[in-house]
Formats: structure tokens, C-alpha cells, sequence
């Protein structure tokens, strides 16, 4: 079921919006003009061989860790699922494309907690060209996922956590 159709059958507000072509969550910011940390990007997980959808702020990356402790798992239980995982269970869906309903496709879906502080989520559908804008409230509302702290902030283009600062010694 295409999310448009969804909300509309569950009778919340939403609007939609056309963009360029976007192939991650973080260009679909850049396309429609939109700080990264108000759109958010999902990613298909699988912890003990159950897969789990985690949606998160474009703007941060997934600490596989953090997310197994959130679930009371130990870390080496939680891995990224691979493509073939992710286009077997989102078929429906152009290849890059993750809707943030784990429901819509009878998955659990867990939330990192900074999502709510968005107050207005964006996110991309079953296709690369089309964003939906909704409230935080009523996405949680539908969608009743786990809230975690799972997420981690992504350094300006590298697409990898930020580092620590080194410090120099005297000498």
C-alpha cells in the first residue's frame, strides 16, 4: 500500500510535495530546502533475525550498538540488513526508498527520541520524487513505534560519525 493512500485511509493531515529526484534522505533536504534534522531517513535493520525499521533524523546514522542496548541485546545482535534484504521486503518501493511505516509492512519500527524535537516530520514514500510533510504527533500516533536513543550525528561529508577531537602535546 503506497503511504499516500495510508494516511489518507487514516484521516490525519499530511501534505505532499514534488522534488527532484532524491537518493537519500539527506538530498531530499537539500531538494526541498529543509534542515536535515526535520526529514527523516529509515533503515532496515535485523536484531536476533527479526527485522526491525528504525527511522532517525537525516542528519545522524544508526549506532548499532546503542540500538541493541535500547533492546536489551548485545551488540554483535544487531546488523545493518543488506540490499537484498531491503528490496525483498520493500518490493513496492523505488530502489533507495524506505517509508517510515515498519506497519505497512509488518515490521517494528523503533524512532530515535530526537525525531520528536522536529515538532514537523518530512520523509520520502514509495518514490524518489515524492515527500510528505506531517506532524511528529500523529506519525507517532499511527505508527506506535519504540523510541530509543539510537542515533548518531554523521560529520559534514563523510557520511561517518564525527571525530574526536585530538589535542596536541607540548613538547
Amino acid at each position: 500500500m503506497y503511504v499516500v493512500e495510508y494516511l489518507r485511509s487514516r484521516r490525519v493531515w499530511f501534505e505532499t510535495f514534488l522534488h527532484r529526484p532524491a537518493s537519500s534522505a539527506t538530498r531530499l533536504a537539500g531538494c526541498a530546502h529543509i534542515p536535515g534534522r526535520s526529514v527523516a531517513k529509515t533503515v532496515l535493520v535485523k536484531a536476533r533475525g527479526a527485522y526491525l525499521l528504525t527511522v532517525l533524523p537525516a542528519t545522524s546514522r544508526v549506532d548499532l550498538a546503542r540500538l541493541g542496548h535500547a533492546l536489551g541485546l548485545d551488540p554483535g545482535e544487531v546488523n545493518l540488513a543488506t540490499a537484498d534484504e531491503i528490496e525483498r521486503i520493500f518490493h513496492d518501493c523505488e530502489p533507495g526508498t524506505i517509508p517510515p511505516f515498519g506497519r505497512l509492512y509488518e515490521l517494528r519500527t523503533v524512532a530515535d527520541v530526537s525525531l520528536q524535537d522536529a515538532g514537523v516530520l518530512v520523509f520520502r514514500t514509495n518514490t524518489r520524487h515524492l515527500g510528505i510533510r506531517m506532524q511528529f504527533r500523529d506519525y507517532e500516533s499511527l505508527e506506535e513505534p519504540l523510541r530509543a536513543d539510537f542515533a548518531r550525528p554523521i560529520s559534514s561529508g563523510t557520511g561517518q560519525s564525527s571525530p574526536r577531537k585530538r589535542q596536541r602535546r607540548a613538547g
